[in-house]
């Protein structure tokens, strides 16, 4: 009886660990950016002061996204990379959600959501969910469900999926 314990939780803590750790380094692949982003040190030498000095909203409340290159030639005058961005936080097709609502007209900052990037001294690693196709830090609903009920802000399901 002994011998059949010690196999089952040898094989039991096996499974475990193959879930917790090798399951999500199989599941996800990092794949890199045109260059290595420093947002700390591009808001020290710039002076931008917060995160929509380069990332705005457009006249009509929605996201503009990465800045385009005019932003960052008074700087760069050199080619800035081969291809595009990958975007970390891109939302599932079935959500919809308005950067203006948030920061508009509840005042959040970007932080609340995106948390400290502009103190980052590192680039952040994209990683790419091999199933979805979605990167590792896109939203997810309970998140974005707790910081509504924090708030007391009710919404349906229809107020974020299309």
């Amino acid at each position: 009886m002994t011998r059949i314990s010690l196999t089952f939780g040898l094989g039991l803590a096996t499974a475990l660990a193959a879930g917790w750790f090798a399951f999500p380094y199989a599941l996800y692949v990092r794949r890199a950016e045109p260059l290595d982003f420093r947002h700390k040190a591009h808001a020290e030498k710039s002076g931008v002061s917060q995160c929509t000095d380069c990332h705005a909203l457009r006249d009509d409340g929605s996201f503009a996204g990465i800045p385009q290159a005019d932003v960052c030639a008074p700087c760069h005058n050199e080619s800035m990379g081969k291809r595009n961005w990958l975007v970390n936080f891109r939302q599932p097709a079935n959500v919809w959600f308005s950067h203006a609502i948030h920061m508009r007209r509840a005042k959040l900052d970007c932080a609340t959501c995106h948390g400290p990037y502009g103190e980052s001294a590192q680039p952040v690693a994209y990683q790419q969910d091999r199933i979805s196709g979605y990167s590792r830090q896109v939203m997810d609903m309970n998140t974005c469900e707790k910081c509504h009920r924090e708030r007391k802000v009710e919404v349906g399901c229809l107020g974020c999926h299309k």
